[in-house]
């Protein structure tokens, strides 16, 4: 499977828990933080349930 880059560009302030627990999973913390996952459907859907909050590269 393909590597997938996530970065975390925009705050988690003001949003719903349910959005700041699905970016804590990923592993994004602070802004401009990055994680790498494999671009696998579970990781897929995490991220386009906050995929306006971060930026995602394929590596």
């Amino acid at each position: 499977m393909a590597q997938i880059q996530v970065k975390l560009v925009r705050s988690v302030i003001d949003r719903p828990e349910r959005q700041k627990r699905t970016v804590k999973s990923l592993g994004l913390g602070k802004m401009n933080s990055t994680a790498q996952h494999e671009s696998n459907p579970a990781i897929l859907g995490m991220v386009k349930s906050v995929q306006h909050l971060v930026q995602v590269t394929e590596l």
